[in-house]
């Protein structure tokens, strides 16, 4: 066994990458160290093909980010409200962004409703929201658009649930400035598109939310 226990590709990345930036701004890091300020939360799926900094040629520092199996935003989960109360609250940023992304496997698995083992209990979220629009689902002509039209209906769901949490619901009572954005990301072009769902009240959203629902992105 080597040193680096099968890392060495890690970290010779990492120096690589610290000295391409270094070249770039010599004070970055130091910078970087004294604060963190960032104007976006991102709340995204753990899909290793979409990482938030990078789709949106964005540098360390600009995004404090919060990702799960197909971005989901549940209320009795204390980890993804711990993270929205701190970029509220401390970070006081001023944008939260859902972004979910076309050809999910957890949206996927959860239209399937096969036995996946303990992730059954996270994706029965979606087959929620599948129940929800159900009609608007059976009305596509295959499980392939199926797909495709419920990861942007979970960006709905989820960018309505971001609005109802105490957490944002506080900072628009106290005149906080937080607009809470639904998009997604498609892999095979690179591009992100807005899912036709924002607000900075949870009026705005729930009067976006028909459209956003009856209106496919692509």
């Amino acid at each position: 066994m080597t040193e680096n226990n099968g890392l060495e590709d890690l970290f010779r990345g990492n120096r690589e990458w610290r000295e391409s930036i270094l070249q770039q701004d010599p004070h970055f890091f130091s910078r970087l160290a004294a604060q963190q300020s960032p104007r976006y939360l991102w709340i995204g799926c753990s899909d290793s093909r979409v990482p938030a900094n990078q789709i949106v040629g964005r540098m360390p520092g600009e995004i404090f980010v919060h990702r799960n199996v197909s971005n989901l935003v549940v209320h009795t989960d204390l980890n993804c409200l711990a993270v929205l109360q701190f970029a509220v609250e401390v970070l006081r940023v001023r944008h939260v962004l859902v972004c979910g992304h076309y050809g999910c496997g957890g949206v996927r698995a959860a239209l399937e409703k096969g036995r996946h083992g303990l992730i059954d209990n996270w994706l029965r979220h979606i087959q929620d929201v599948a129940a929800q629009h159900r009609t608007i689902l059976n009305a596509l002509p295959d499980d392939g658009a199926r797909v495709q039209r419920l990861c942007e209906l979970n960006v709905v769901e989820q960018v309505l649930n971001v609005s109802r949490t105490t957490v944002v619901q506080d900072a628009w009572e106290r005149g906080q400035p937080l607009t809470v954005h639904g998009v997604i990301y498609h892999i095979e072009d690179g591009l992100l598109r807005p899912v036709g769902i924002q607000g900075s009240s949870e009026e705005e959203i729930a009067a976006a939310s028909p459209r956003a629902i009856a209106t496919p992105v692509v």
